[in-house]
């Protein structure tokens, strides 16, 4: 199997900053050594894949229980600290357990639909806090590093989950009834411990701000500078919903375009540009047995970008995904941000809840344009696929 040797990755992870580059890196090899390659980090053996075909063969082949990429240092510091491991960093029967548990109230659409109020309320406060940003400009329209914007709306009430964790705790302990949404759900089943209730909340805050926050920023970037995307987007909004109403979960299909802006967004800038694998069993992959408890790279970025998987993979297209008659579709491997299977993001149709809405609110509110400061803004791998210089748009009122 072809691949870079240990000097070769040492010179381009540590001398040139690789680990900045990784998704660009995947795609050079990929160009280099094909498909399917190997790479030596010392002592540790990886084998690379950037074919859709065998990333789909990979994880349809996983049991009940993948295992990620190694985490025991991880697994170490909480063990030295008497904490819970949570639904990221567990393994085996540890991880199906709390999946089991917290998959009963978020990944099923009408579970998440009624966190629609609470996502509007802090969209609310985003769009106010827009017209303060602007308001400092000389234009009256720029915003300035519209990540710090999104980070603070995706951050926006998580401060208080250890508060709503001790309110629900003390009606539980005094026999009271209590209702309300999944932190409730797991006080009240007592499935979990306390101490694997604070990890996994932490790890969900920790998965979702950040990923909610790029992609927001991405999805900005992306609109204004292809406006007539954006009125598409607009128009259709403006037919379905009108100017003023309030969007909620069950207005989200009608609007399939603005759910194709989502997909080819995550698309040219998927959080995580690769994701990672230990086989659990041999397999024989692009011709190459590769043995069981071999560690595996799926490089997500590179399969975006193929032109084999979509065409004109460097353009932003979001009719790509409409087309009922085109593979650039669900069925399609070159393209799963939020992964696929068993171990696919549980938080997925929250976040999608939160990007959907808070753009459908953007664009009816404002138009958003390309800034004197907006500047080609180049992707920056920083474990996530983040943005490497600040994004600055302009925020327009709508006539």
């Amino acid at each position: 199997m072809p691949g870079p040797n240990t000097l070769y990755n040492l010179y381009e992870f540590f001398w040139k900053d690789g680990f900045g580059r990784i998704h660009e890196i995947q795609q050079k090899h990929t160009q280099e050594y094909g498909k399917i390659f190997k790479s030596h980090f010392g002592p540790q053996f990886v084998v690379s894949i950037a074919d859709r075909d065998m990333v789909a063969q990979v994880l349809r082949a996983e049991g009940r229980a993948p295992q990620r990429a190694n985490m025991e240092s991880w697994q170490e510091y909480r063990d030295l600290r008497g904490r819970a491991m949570g639904l990221i960093s567990a393994e085996g029967e540890q991880w199906l357990k709390m999946r089991s548990v917290l998959r009963q109230k978020i990944l099923k659409p009408q579970d998440v639909a009624v966190y629609s109020g609470g996502v509007n309320e802090v969209i609310t406060d985003l769009i106010k806090r827009i017209h303060t940003l602007r308001n400092q400009e000389d234009d009256g329209e720029t915003v300035t590093n519209v990540n710090n914007l999104f980070f603070k709306y995706s951050m926006e009430g998580q401060i208080h989950v250890d508060n709503k964790l001790k309110a629900i705790q003390s009606q539980l302990d005094q026999g009271e009834e209590v209702n309300g949404g999944l932190l409730t759900y797991l006080l009240v089943s007592k499935e979990l411990t306390l101490e694997e209730i604070y990890a996994n909340m932490t790890e969900m805050l920790l998965a979702g701000v950040d990923t909610t926050s790029f992609t927001l920023s991405w999805a900005t970037y992306l609109l204004a500078k292809h406006p007539e995307v954006q009125q598409r987007v607009y128009e259709e909004i403006v037919s379905n919903l009108g100017k003023d109403q309030v969007p909620v979960a069950l207005d989200v299909p009608k609007l399939p375009l603005i759910r194709a802006v989502l997909k080819e967004t995550l698309r040219l800038y998927p959080v995580l540009p690769g994701n990672g694998r230990v086989t659990q069993k041999d397999l024989i992959v692009g011709g190459y047995l590769i043995p069981k408890g071999t560690q595996l790279a799926l490089c997500h970025y590179a399969t975006s970008y193929s032109e084999e998987n979509f065409p004109m993979a460097n353009e932003f297209r979001p009719e790509r995904w409409l087309r009922k008659d085109n593979l650039d579709r669900v069925d399609n491997f070159g393209s799963i941000p939020f992964g696929y299977g068993i171990r696919s993001c549980i938080g997925k149709r929250i976040a999608e809840l939160e990007i959907h809405l808070a753009l459908i609110q953007l664009l009816q509110n404002f138009e958003i344009k390309v800034s004197p400061k907006t500047e080609p803004v180049r992707a920056k791998t920083h474990g996530l696929l983040t943005p490497g210089d600040s994004i600055n748009v302009r925020f327009s009122d709508r006539k």
